[in-house]
Formats: C-alpha cells, sequence, structure tokens
C-alpha cells in the first residue's frame, strides 16, 4: 500500500525475490504512469528494475485497494508519515491504510509497517483493524527499512541486517520467508517484538544524524583553530569503535528521513515524559549549521542584493532528485529573499526545486550556471562536480569566489588555479597562499609529513 519511494523499492525488490507483488496507490496517474514503464522517481536502477519483474509477471500496479488486498497474505503498509510542525509524526495515512485493510480484509493476513512510525504504532494499527473489523484474523508486524536514497536497491538486495518484529510466531515466519534469499545469504536477521524494531529504525537514524552534526561542529571548532577537519575525521574514523562513516563535514543533512526521524524522535521521548536533551540537540545543531552556509556566503560577496549567486547542487544528497530538507533551498530562501539572482545547475533536481522557488534561473551546465556570478556555491556532492572544468568556471564567473560546501576540492590546488575558496572546517585559501603544516596536502602518497 503506497508507490512513493519505499513502497515502490521495496515492492520492486521484493518481486526480484520471486514474490508476486501488487502495488496499489489511491493515486491513479502514478499507477497509469507505472503501468506504462516509467518510474515516478529518479532512483539508479529502479526504472530497470520495475520493468524486468512487470515483464516476467511478478509485478503489477493497481489503483484497486480491495482488489490488492483480498488477494494478498502479506499487505505491507509503505505510506507517507510527514512531520507535524510540533515534531510530532502524521499518522494520518497509516491509520487510513489501517481502516481499508479492515474493511476489505476477509480471511487471515500479515500486517506489515513498513513505513517508519513511532513506537507503539503497531498497537495502533491492531486497534484500528479491530475497530473496523472486530473478528478479523491477522497479525502486525513492524519491518522497518534502511534505504539510502541513491542506493536504495543496492542497500535492499544487500542490507546490513534484517529487522523484524512480531508478536506471533506464525507471522514471524511469513516474512522471514518472503526475505528467503538473504536469509540463504547469511544476512543477520533481527528478530525482535513490534516496539524494539520500531525503536531500532528511529534510534539507528538518530545516532547517524548525530555523527553528522557533531563532526559539523568540530568543523566550526576546526576553523577557529586553523585545523583540518578532514583530517580529524580520518583520524577519527580509523578508530574501529567511531568508524569513518557519516563523518564528513558540510552544509548538514536533509532528505526525507533523518530530519523527520530525528524530530519524531525527540517528540516520542517528550510524549513518554523522557528527558533527551542530547536526541533534542540534533536537529538543533543541524539546523545552526545550514545558516552558517548562508553567513559565510555573506561573509565572501557581502550584502545579497543585487548580486548573482551561481549554485551548483539541489537535491539534499546525489543520486536523487529529491529535495526535501535540501540545505541548498534554505540558501535560496536567503539569497531571493535579499534580492540576489540564483543561478542554479543540477543533474537531476531542478524541476522540483523550480516548482518551489519560481524565481530561480535553472541552467542546462554548470558553466552557464557560473556565468557573470558574483560568487560559486557547490551544495551537493555529485560525481560530475567533482571533475569539472574548474579554469573555464573560473573564467565566467564574475568574482574568483568558491564556497564549497561539502569538501570535495583541494584547497592548495583551488589556490593555485585562482579561487578565493572557503570550505567546511579548513583554513580559506587564496591565490598566492604558501602550505601550511596543517593543509590537506599531507596526505601519504603526495608529500612527506615531515619537512626539511
Amino acid at each position: 500500500m503506497g508507490t512513493g519511494y519505499v513502497g515502490l523499492v521495496s515492492g520492486a525488490c521484493l518481486a526480484d525475490f520471486g514474490n508476486v507483488v501488487v502495488g496499489v496507490d489511491i493515486n491513479e496517474q502514478r499507477v497509469d504512469l507505472l503501468r506504462s514503464g516509467k518510474v515516478p522517481i529518479y532512483e539508479p536502477g529502479l526504472e530497470e528494475l520495475v520493468t524486468r519483474n512487470r515483464d516476467r509477471g511478478r509485478l503489477n500496479f493497481s489503483a484497486d485497494v480491495a482488489f490488492a488486498i483480498k488477494s494478498s497474505e502479506i499487505v505491507f503498509i509503505c505510506v507517507g508519515t510527514p512531520s507535524q510542525p510540533s515534531g510530532e509524526v502524521d499518522m494520518s495515512f497509516v491509520h487510513s491504510a489501517a481502516r481499508t485493510i479492515g474493511q476489505y480484509m476477509e480471511d487471515y493476513k500479515i500486517v506489515v509497517n513498513k513505513s517508519t512510525v513511532p513506537v507503539g504504532t503497531g498497537d495502533e494499527v491492531e486497534q484500528i483493524i479491530r475497530q473496523v473489523r472486530p473478528d478479523a484474523d491477522f497479525d502486525v508486524v513492524s519491518n522497518p527499512e534502511f534505504l539510502r536514497e541513491g542506493s536504495a536497491i543496492d542497500d535492499f538486495m544487500h542490507p546490513d541486517r534484517v529487522v523484524i518484529g512480531a508478536g506471533s510466531q506464525r507471522a514471524m515466519e511469513a516474512v522471514i520467508d518472503i526475505y528467503r534469499p538473504l536469509y540463504q545469504a547469511d544476512v543477520p536477521m533481527v528478530l525482535t517484538g513490534i516496539e524494539s524494531a520500531e525503536m531500532i529504525k528511529y534510534a539507528s537514524n538518530a545516532l547517524l544524524a548525530a555523527k553528522i552534526s557533531f563532526i559539523n561542529e568540530i568543523a566550526s571548532v576546526c576553523e577557529a583553530y586553523g585545523a583540518d577537519v578532514t583530517a580529524v575525521a580520518r583520524g577519527m574514523g580509523l578508530d574501529e569503535r567511531i568508524g569513518p562513516r557519516n563523518l564528513s563535514a558540510g552544509a548538514g543533512y536533509g532528505g526525507s528521513c533523518f530530519p523527520k526521524d530525528v524530530q519524531g524522535l525527540a517528540a516520542t521521548a517528550r510524549r513518554g515524559d523522557v528527558e533527551a536533551p542530547l536526541i533534542q540537540a540534533i536537529d538543533t545543531s543541524n539546523v545552526r549549521q545550514r545558516r552558517r552556509m548562508v553567513d559565510k556566503l555573506q561573509a565572501m560577496v557581502g550584502d545579497f542584493d543585487g548580486k548573482t549567486i551561481c549554485l551548483l547542487g539541489l537535491a539534499f544528497k546525489p543520486d536523487t532528485d529529491d529535495i526535501r530538507e535540501a540545505p541548498a533551498l534554505e540558501m535560496i530562501a536567503a539569497l531571493v529573499s535579499a534580492g540576489a539572482t540564483v543561478q542554479a545547475y543540477d543533474p537531476a533536481a531542478m524541476a522540483h526545486s523550480q516548482a518551489e522557488h519560481p524565481e530561480l534561473v535553472c541552467c542546462d551546465d554548470p558553466y552557464t550556471a557560473a556565468q557573470d556570478a558574483d560568487a560559486v556555491v557547490l551544495m551537493t556532492e555529485w560525481n560530475e562536480f567533482r571533475n569539472m572544468d574548474l579554469p573555464r568556471i573560473l573564467d565566467r564567473a564574475a568574482a574568483p569566489k568558491f564556497l564549497d560546501c561539502r569538501n570535495i576540492y583541494d584547497p592548495q590546488e583551488m589556490a593555485a588555479l585562482g579561487f578565493e575558496y572557503v570550505s567546511i572546517g579548513r583554513v580559506s585559501r587564496r591565490p598566492g597562499d604558501g602550505l601550511e603544516e596543517n593543509s590537506s596536502w599531507m596526505v601519504p602518497g603526495r608529500f612527506s609529513p615531515i619537512r626539511t
């Protein structure tokens, strides 16, 4: 139930495991699009996966909810759970799905919560179904997803673990069975109660988000003392207790998961009268980091009024067209409200961004976006930006100012090219700057860290 990001990726992958899947959605336009072989979201490899399983008869799409429920043994709830202004999770779509399941179920069903939901949702879904159909025979299971946009198919096919929370052996064994290829490949199966499974999802995302907020705060301290956050992060990440992932300083996290889940976990703690200042601070720190990017740009160019700014990257991360909670949107809003013109390029997210900000000037490539710009700002680390023709960017721009919010370039090389280069947690560089003891050029294989 639901053919959005989670539902479509999960359904296609489960079909690829050999299961027969029907993706149902009340949005008939989306269903028609999927039936025609087109995918409404940008995710590498997804369209090919959907087409292959649709052609083999294992994956179908329907707007007939009654048919989909009656003809299925296991019903996955994959609907949206957006945040409310208070930080609480909007559960209306999940509750509506539960009522619909109760309305149309006729025989034993296993109802699986795949949507990211607060602890206690399993009980809520069960109560709603029983209110609609008191004599219903069913079990509720929690099977949270751990999909990263841009690598979702690989995450589903080669997961770190599969988490299944159930209250009955019958339901547990049935859900394990649909993941048989993973079970046979010795992927760890975390088998637990429903409440624990629900908490595993929230706790995992909150900790990953905390690592990002932590390294961004460390980056600010590095800037104050002339340290290099990339070296600091590498030194930290080599400790196996810490690990290197999610330790890249930048403009802050965004997307559909981390902001919503951190706020949702904080709200869950408040609802249980639990003091959780550390969890609350994760989101506060991330909001501050986004604003810090705007401040950095203002320090470079002065008053935004009348300026032209080039933004490279609009999606919250590479390999997706998702702009939900994207740091670039906050940058655009600040610039436009102050009277600046924003020229942008993103390989996938320009249509969504322009719908959000009609005044945005979308360009066909990075070089057009840089034309006459008073500063170039890199917001998303798409691979194509890593090997741009930087002298061409410099030649097109009106000023040699470059703000790298993802630290993808070498500061010394950027200064050598002629840029006034500012990044996150590293010493800013200007043309003619010399090498320093703590520069990022001191890496094995390039120069000896011992100067003679």
